[in-house]
């Protein structure tokens, strides 16, 4: 059977090539502002407080927000918390426990 014209050759290539090593190796998705401007603040707040953000304002929803600043801090090393309620979602770093003194 005979084969039709195409070769097995491809296409010119379509897509310029670049070096891996010139790649930015961090993502940034569609909430770094956000999470970058509350994780900012947070290193100002004092220890007892929390950072109020009103979810009036956030427009990607508070279960996107939650988890993109919970991965913002782990990659800063920073251990937090958040709450949220109807209108307000709260972020603060998490306090450190004691250990009861063993006997």
């Amino acid at each position: 059977m005979a084969r039709s014209g195409k070769s097995n050759m491809p296409d010119a290539p379509r897509y310029r090539q670049v070096e891996i090593s010139k790649l930015g190796r961090r993502r940034r998705g569609k909430h770094h502002d956000l999470v970058e401007r509350i994780l900012l603040e947070l290193e100002t707040v004092p220890p007892g407080s929390a950072l109020e953000i009103p979810l009036a304002g956030v427009e990607i929803g508070l279960a996107n927000v939650r988890s993109a600043v919970h991965r913002g801090a782990l990659a800063k090393g920073l251990e937090i918390e958040t709450l949220a309620d109807v209108k307000n979602f709260y972020v603060f770093r998490k306090i450190p426990t004691q250990k009861a003194p063993s006997s």
